[in-house]
């Protein structure tokens, strides 16, 4: 389906206004704003004018989104809508435009298994003169419930709504303005990262740039990756479980004990995970030692789960969670329950609500990638018609991501390396990829992560230009052919903007390694991107 029918019911009252202040005169124009409704299956929800400084509440939206309101810095008109893709489908969206408008159009994405608008990557948006556009991905809520025998949801979800979003989006921007937007954007994390890359093959005309986080690729079988630390760890209440304390302030530790000095500071990050290869035999109790230890069944726990995943022939289908992610993925997926996301897709889309995930086994591994509906797997072989016209990707993936591991967007660039025939130097004309040290997924951990990926701080309190943003980053490649070296990563104190810098680093795009010169190592000047043989 490529269709785009959904924008023959944009309709406008437009309004003369030349007296008082621009700031009146935008309110009255955003107020005369009313697309027309329930005309093609389209109606509008809110057209509202929301001045700077407004905590915008969202009463309706599912609890489990965790976004009760959401406050805006600068005047806006919003627009909300639901347009009806089926006789059991919808996607709720909103599109919030800014008064100080610098004609660059802004898609967003989601995450996990949401259905859930990132009310704060608008908020970024408009803060930065961007009309920006966001859906609901076709359900409410977390969960994926309503996926359960309903292809027309599923569809939604896996690339719909956020192509006939951005379709309507522009259309709707170009109405209210006068005038169509000069570029388009595109930044998400997790499933946003997916929906970025899946973009770019499927609907290349939909944005000039692409910023895709610690992206979900090769969708069924990270499902599947996920799945199946529930068995290796076993219920929290089996004998040999791992507690969460027990992987942070024991198994972290000796991760960083082999392995932080590899890159010759030790600083609680390492830099490039793919040079470590922890040991966790070096934590077994003996007679010697009885306290912070883990019993030979804890230590095969450890292994495996640090191991890669191989399919029913014996193939590769997903690489080993990195070194050093442990302090983010003892909360979920090593936390003895089934991991949300890959028990949902299996309970609702492969399967029915009976499967059970401690049953998980490596056919089924095959049975979801077999399945793929909706093509969602998303590991392309060939970004041609994206780069013949003129797009851009910037990717990212944080070094100590504890929900997808940051070794396979490795593996993805190394696959479109090959199944495009082209150097690291020629991939560099349109996609570039940072290795960010020290992050967890998507955001937050120890290393110098705020890269103003998105709209939630401190992340978002980076100064939007290119040497300090990746957004700006990207844009100036877009608009400028500025492409960017490295990505300027900061971390505050206490991840507190109001509280200052502690130290900033400049990460390198793959495969260049970033490499200690010696010197104070919280200096930029003491790190330099430096090749190596891969």
């Amino acid at each position: 389906m490529k269709s785009a029918h959904w924008v023959s019911f944009l309709g406008i009252n437009t309004l003369s206004v030349n007296h008082g202040s621009r700031q009146t005169r935008f309110k009255v124009y955003c107020k005369a704003f009313v697309p027309e409704t329930t005309i093609d299956n389209a109606y509008r929800e809110v057209t509202e004018y929301v001045p700077a400084g407004t905590n915008l509440s969202f009463p309706y939206n599912d609890v489990s989104c965790a976004r009760p309101s959401q406050v805006v810095s600068v005047d806006m008109c919003r627009v909300a809508l639901f347009m009806e893709t089926s006789n059991r489908s919808g996607v709720t969206t909103e599109l919030w435009l800014p008064r100080n408008w610098t004609g660059r159009f802004l898609g967003t994405g989601n995450g996990g298994m949401d259905g859930c608008i990132k009310y704060e990557d608008l908020a970024y948006g408009v803060a930065n003169g961007f009309a920006v556009v966001g859906s609901n991905n076709g359900h409410n809520g977390t969960t994926g419930a309503s996926l359960y025998r309903n292809a027309d949801v599923l569809t939604d979800f896996a690339w719909r709504a956020l192509h006939i979003s951005v379709v309507v989006g522009k259309q709707l921007t170009a109405l209210f303005y006068g005038r169509p937007h000069t570029k388009s954007y595109y930044i998400g994390c997790s499933l946003g990262g997916r929906q970025g890359i899946q973009s770019a093959t499927e609907f290349p005309n939909d944005f000039d740039g692409i910023l895709a986080g610690s992206p979900a690729l090769d969708f069924n079988n990270l499902v599947s990756w996920r799945a199946r630390f529930f068995p290796i760890t076993g219920p929290f209440n089996s004998s040999d479980f791992i507690p969460p304390s027990v992987w942070k302030t024991v198994i972290h530790p000796e991760v960083l004990r082999q392995c932080d000095r590899l890159d010759r500071v030790a600083d609680g990050i390492i830099e490039d995970p793919t040079l470590c290869t922890f040991r966790p035999e070096a934590l077994l109790c003996t007679a010697d030692r009885t306290s912070k230890c883990l019993t030979s069944a804890q230590v095969t726990i450890v292994r495996n789960a640090h191991g890669p995943l191989y399919g029913e022939n014996g193939q590769l289908i997903f690489p080993a969670m990195q070194p050093g992610s442990e302090l983010e993925a003892a909360g979920q997926l090593y936390a003895g329950t089934p991991f949300p996301y890959s028990r949902d897709w299996f309970q609702y889309v492969v399967y029915d609500p009976t499967w059970d995930p401690l049953e998980f086994t490596i056919h089924d591994a095959t049975v979801v990638d077999e399945l793929n509906p909706e093509n969602i797997r998303t590991w392309p072989t060939d970004f041609s018609a994206y780069e013949k016209r003129g797009g851009k990707i910037i990717t990212y993936h944080g070094q100590q991501d504890g929900k997808i591991t940051s070794f396979n967007t490795e593996r993805f660039y190394n696959h479109l390396s090959e199944t495009m025939q082209r150097s690291p130097f020629e991939l560099d004309n349109f996609i570039r990829f940072f290795r960010i040290s020290g992050m967890s997924h998507c955001a937050s951990g120890p290393g110098a992560w705020a890269i103003g990926q998105g709209g939630r701080p401190p992340a978002a309190a980076t100064a939007f230009t290119r040497d300090e943003n990746i957004l700006a980053a990207l844009v100036a490649w877009v608009e400028c052919e500025i492409a960017p070296d490295t990505v300027r990563g900061t971390k505050y104190v206490n991840d507190t903007p109001k509280l200052g810098i502690e130290f900033q680093r400049e990460h390198c795009r793959y495969p260049l390694r970033n490499t200690y010169m010696g010197g104070d190592h919280l200096s930029l000047d003491s790190w330099q991107c430096v090749s190596y043989d891969y």
